[in-house]
């Protein structure tokens, strides 16, 4: 039901709407003909008034002259069930406001701003509908700002870089941000609140990357085109949502579920779709035990397949990662990659003879589709590629795009950008079609289209564990829960257990590789290491690995500091067990863990993998106190975490 406000056709008005626990507040002003929202926490400006509006080539700027035509009000409450994930129920519980303007004189355009208030979260999104005079638009640029506290603390990565989210997090302050980041971008503002800018629900548009303007504002910077606009678009078009996630402390901003709920539910019955724990021939090309490209250590044998199936059987791992199976890999292949062919094999690999091999023996394969940014050759081959995949059974699929660019349309363009962003949808969509499940690395961020989407199991998006071997501190997966994580799951390539391999050498200890499984949650688990390492090294650290869920009921953070520390507490789906990781920074540091959240009166019994008092990253990785005993609800635990280390602990349901 319309609701007319008293701002009809002025130039100058304000307007207050809250959150449903009226915690939140956003004021939308209107100043001179110009936009500005602001946002309160508590009655404290967290965002201070910051301008929105467009730029669109061949048109007068879409910010100056407006007026607001009227206003609608809604009430929203619900809990979504997520077919799977970090927790089974979010709840999308919001006040919306929607705003319709008009540019007073001249063209007299028209469009929507609607604004979303959680209880944790502010969101907003620009609607346009078809002009009078006109049905498509270009947009030289958006103007939406984020005008938070200069001295407020930032925890980044760089935007525009040859190896696109790879990057290790730096902590920094928000007027030190000279160059775009990407989102998410974590704050924390001087009054103790914890922020994060990201984007929900996006399509045919270029990601949202954050910098500091000419006036020292936050502004988005869309990832623009090889022309230098932003986006080509037909009308009516809806920007993806500008999202504000809002915590009081570290911990709480990582429960922040918003960004599936601005999402829209499936668009289809994909009651097909499983998560699943794989093993790869993958570790031993980056150990340099075998190689991608054929020869006499070529990994992605039809031999070497085999002898991988028989080992999943043997360790009770449902999938099979095999890379370097397809023509291209020969010589240069980040140069080559416009070469590859996705339906034609190596000689001496038969994917007929594995995928039957891999049926019979109820075992999952991954196939694998190494791009190279070369979108151009590998659009050429999808629909063929993906058939060529489906007609053999293999119903999960890792892509990849480990090129500083991408070639589309004979043009190099941002991963990012829109026509980038485009080319992933096209492979989701393919893929739902095949009943194939992606595990998509060099991808674009995560926004939640998992929701729409949930053949999207999983991303990389951030370094993972190739990086190891120095590239990598005990801070980083610090980090993640608080950044990255918050886009969504993420395949870290888990479980790499030889840690003092020369070529790659780990910095971690041996429990705090079991603790990643549950502090990096993932759709499409990888259990990343060599099967003799599993099965003739860690034999009992391997079950830990076999028996954590890749799918779960409740996720409660329990402890934690932004590139410090992170303890986490999460559900089996299937099951009453519990599960807990810890992970901590070069510090050592001890944990006490309540366990009041298990069920009342019932007996659990804990396995616990965690660091012994000697243990230490470098000098002593694999020093681990292993423990078993039986713990309720009323317990507590109080465990070590060495410099670099971690623990886990399964928590096993008796009665």
């Amino acid at each position: 039901m319309f609701k007319w406000a008293n701002l009809f056709g002025k130039k100058k008005a304000e307007k207050e709407f809250y959150s449903p626990d009226k915690s939140i507040k956003c004021l939308l002003e209107l100043k001179s003909g110009q936009l500005f929202y602001s946002v309160y926490k508590n009655d404290k400006r967290i965002v201070k008034p910051s301008r929105l509006g467009f730029l669109i080539c061949g048109e007068t700027p879409l910010v100056d002259d407006l007026i607001i035509i009227r206003e609608q009000k809604k009430r929203h409450e619900e809990n979504i069930e997520l077919p799977w994930g970090e927790e089974r129920y979010i709840k999308n519980n919001y006040n919306e406001s929607t705003f319709y303007l008009s540019e007073e004189k001249e063209q007299r355009r028209i469009f929507t701003l609607r604004f979303r208030v959680f209880n944790n979260a502010v969101a907003f999104r620009y609607e346009i509908p078809p002009q009078p005079k006109f049905r498509q638009i270009t947009i030289k640029d958006e103007l939406t700002e984020f005008n938070v506290d200069l001295n407020s603390i930032a925890w980044k990565i760089p935007a525009y870089q040859p190896d696109r989210y790879e990057y290790n997090y730096e902590k920094t302050m928000v007027h030190q941000l000279k160059k775009s980041v990407h989102t998410p971008l974590t704050l924390k503002t001087p009054t103790g609140y914890y922020l994060a800018i990201h984007e929900a629900a996006l399509y045919n548009y270029g990601s949202a990357t954050i910098k500091l303007d000419q006036n020292n504002i936050l502004k988005t910077d869309i990832t623009p085109l090889s022309d230098g606009t932003k986006a080509h678009v037909l009308l009516p078009f809806q920007t993806p949502w500008r999202l504000l996630m809002i915590a009081n402390s570290a911990i709480e901003l990582t429960t922040n579920r918003v960004m599936y709920a601005l999402n829209e539910p499936p668009v289809s019955d994909f009651s097909w779709v499983k998560t699943l724990k794989f093993i790869g021939i993958w570790w031993a090309m980056f150990v340099g035990e075998w190689t991608w490209a054929p020869g006499e250590r070529h990994g992605a044998t039809t031999e070497h397949a085999k002898e991988y199936i028989d080992a999943a059987v043997r360790l009770g791992i449902a999938g099979l990662l095999i890379e370097g199976w397809n023509e291209g890999w020969e010589g240069d292949w980040l140069e080559n990659g416009i070469h590859n062919k996705f339906t034609v094999s190596t000689p001496d690999f038969d994917l007929d003879e594995v995928s039957r091999y891999a049926k019979n023996n109820n075992i999952e394969i991954v196939g694998h589709h190494e791009t190279v940014g070369f979108v151009d050759n590998y659009e050429k081959q999808l629909e063929e590629a993906y058939n060529y995949y489906a007609a053999r059974g293999v119903h999960y699929i890792k892509t990849g795009y480990a090129g500083s660019t991408m070639m589309i349309n004979g043009r190099r363009e941002f991963h990012h950008s829109q026509l980038g962003v485009n080319h992933y949808q096209k492979t989701v969509e393919l893929a739902a079609k095949k009943h194939i499940c992606l595990d998509i690395h060099e991808p674009i961020k995560g926004t939640g289209i998992e929701r729409t989407w949930p053949n999207i199991l999983s991303r990389e998006g951030a370094r993972g564990q190739e990086y190891e071997g120095g590239a990598l501190s005990p801070s980083h997966a610090c980090y993640l829960p608080y950044t990255r994580l918050l886009a969504g799951g993420m395949d870290y390539t888990s479980g790499i257990l030889d840690l003092a391999n020369s070529v790659k050498r780990m910095a971690t200890t041996l429990s705090r590789q079991l603790a990643y499984f549950v502090t990096i949650y993932s759709g499409m688990q990888m259990a990343a290491d060599r099967p003799f390492i599993y099965e003739h090294r860690f034999p009992d650290e391997f079950h830990f690995i076999r028996d954590v869920p890749t799918n779960f009921n409740i996720t409660l953070p329990l402890a934690g500091e932004i590139g410090e520390y992170y303890v986490v507490a999460r559900q089996d789906r299937n099951s009453k067990d519990w599960y807990i990781g810890g992970v901590t920074d070069e510090n050592g540091r001890r944990i006490h863990i309540n366990l009041d959240f298990l069920e009342q009166g019932s007996i659990y019994e804990a396995s616990i993998y965690a660091d012994a008092e000697n243990a230490h990253y470098r000098e002593n990785p694999f020093a681990i106190v292993k423990q078993n005993k039986k713990v309720g609800y009323t317990d507590s635990l109080d465990l070590y975490m060495a410099p670099g280390g971690g623990f886990a602990i399964k928590l096993k349901f008796k009665d």
